[in-house]
């Protein structure tokens, strides 16, 4: 923003101010004599007795004019506050008040030890917003969500919102659909996976069948929050392994991990590893085939962390919601690609037979009665009125806009990368935008955990990983494209990345021309 040239001075005042002062007239004085005109070494000197004191009574003696050392100057640790004085970190509650300016500054300036969030190629979580939505984020964040009677707007903002994810996901009539916000897709998926649970438990209750052995069926390359669920609400986890060249859950491997104890299948729409759609339609298939074969139904929850608010403006064609009738719940994050900061997330049930009755509670007691399903109960309402902006503020075609800018950026990126040697991708950022890339067989002198430490001194936070057995030879970088991320910032990590690597691998690979990222279409 250009400065307002409110004081600046005019050129008649600036050229007052810098002129040569006027010479003053010189007083009229005789001519000088022969010995004024004398060079200063050839004039007689005046007579020293008189015009200059004795240098003894001239000066004071010395030791009157200073004092000791050790009287002027305190010692040093009389300077310096004692080394518990000087604000370091604490684990340990003040025993006093402090001033909130003074407190401020420094929990602040202890921050500034943090990542930049915009240079974090990590995480899929939105590390931008627009102002206006931060400051309702801000204006409601002391609104509990719980306390339904009390904020009944942000309640019929959340109804609104589960609405409009069921329109988008193609339920066949939304107005049955359940749905709830979360504190994100782990606390999302863990609740679909206890509505997966229950329902295999009173199927098999009905069947006079024991329930002590359930299971579930996933890929190894699901996100933690599934080993999770199977670990605390003690459900066998049955990971389908990757091969190589195969890093995600397929129709082929699936079935013979499959029985009449599996509660449900996860499908994951945006691997966390490389970023790629796993195909629901044909594990649907799979599906109906086993039943067909076995009379086992057995219903898939889509995990759709990212990818479900990707798919649906940028895939249309792709079948993967509750377009499926064995799609029986899908969860997804607000605080990705929903434009919200972290702590918000989505869960949607087909209808009221995928969440039974007696997982839902009726709370009365902060006045009036409202349903709850959560694993937690207060939480802030701000994030909800956040979401309620950012579907309001962008519309299916503003949200389409970024979609696709995102992923413009990110398969530009992955062409770049694929021609610095010695990369070569594993995905290219055309399902989500993120992928990873790794070095080609061979190469030798570094790793790409070289590489990702040499990349965070840069200040970006560039991701290596191992995957799961029988691939644990693969290792990889995955680079995330986000709102955010502009086409100058993709131009600064393609440069850097190409003198990281021209400096870890010895070899000298062409410069980096600059990044040229396409309009979106």
């Amino acid at each position: 923003m250009p400065i307002p040239h409110t004081d600046v001075m005019t050129a008649p005042e600036f050229d007052t101010l810098t002129a040569s002062p006027e010479p003053e007239p010189e007083p009229e004085t005789t001519l000088p004599t022969a010995a004024h005109l004398l060079p200063t070494a050839s004039r007689p000197l005046p007579h020293t007795d008189h015009q200059l004191p004795p240098v003894d009574h001239q000066l004071p003696p010395v030791d009157h004019q200073l004092p000791p050392v050790d009287h002027q100057l305190p010692p040093v640790d009389h300077l310096l506050p004692p080394v518990d004085h000087l604000l370091l970190p604490v684990d340990e509650l003040p025993a006093n008040a402090s001033s909130p300016d003074l407190v401020g500054r420094r929990v602040r300036d202890e921050l500034m030890l943090d990542g930049n969030a915009r240079l974090n190629l990590a995480t899929f979580v939105t590390t931008w917003m627009e102002p206006q939505a931060r400051q309702l984020m801000a204006e409601t964040a002391e609104k509990n969500l719980a306390d339904r009677a009390e904020y009944p707007q942000i309640t019929a903002m959340e109804e609104r919102c589960v609405r409009m994810l069921a329109r988008l996901w193609h339920a066949p009539y939304p107005e049955q659909v359940r749905g709830c916000s979360t504190t994100g897709s782990s606390e999302a998926a863990m609740l679909g996976g206890l509505a997966l649970k229950r329902r295999w438990q009173d199927r098999r209750r009905t069947q006079g069948k024991d329930t002590a052995h359930p299971n579930i069926v996933m890929g190894a390359n699901v996100q933690v929050c599934w080993k999770k669920f199977a670990n605390y609400f003690e459900v066998e986890p049955r990971y389908v392994p990757m091969e190589p060249g195969r890093y995600h859950l397929t129709p082929d491997t699936l079935t013979a991990y499959c029985d009449d104890n599996t509660i449900g299948v996860v499908t994951v729409l945006g691997s966390t590893f490389d970023g790629s759609y796993e195909p629901v339609s044909d594990i649907c298939l799979a599906l109906d085939g086993y039943q067909a074969a076995t009379g086992t139904d057995i219903p898939v929850h889509v995990d759709g962390a990212s990818g479900a608010m990707v798919a649906p403006f940028l895939d249309p064609g792709l079948l993967w919601d509750f377009q499926l009738e064995r799609v029986a719940s899908i969860n997804t994050s607000g605080h990705k690609y929903g434009h919200v900061f972290p702590g918000l997330g989505w869960a949607l049930w087909r209808n009221a037979e995928a969440l039974p009755d007696d997982l839902v509670f009726e709370v009365d007691y902060l006045g009036g009665c409202s349903p709850s399903f959560t694993l937690n109960f207060s939480r802030p309402g701000a994030h909800v009125v956040a979401q309620y902006y950012s579907f309001l503020r962008y519309g299916f075609e503003g949200l389409r806009n970024l979609a696709a800018q995102n992923r413009t950026t990110a398969r530009a990126l992955a062409v770049r990368i694929q021609g610095i040697p010695p990369y070569e991708l594993v995905t290219d950022g055309s399902e989500l935008p993120a992928f990873a890339f790794r070095l080609a067989p061979g190469t030798e002198g570094l790793t790409v955990f070289d590489v990702s430490q040499a990349m965070r001194a840069r200040g970006w936070h560039l991701p290596a990983y191992t995957f799961p057995a029988p691939c644990q030879d693969v290792s990889v970088l995955r680079l995330v494209v986000r709102t955010g991320f502009t086409a100058e910032l993709a131009g600064m990590f393609i440069a850097d990345l190409t003198e990281v690597t021209r400096r870890l691998h010895g070899g000298r690979p062409a410069p980096a021309p600059p990044l040229t990222v396409p309009t979106a279409p």
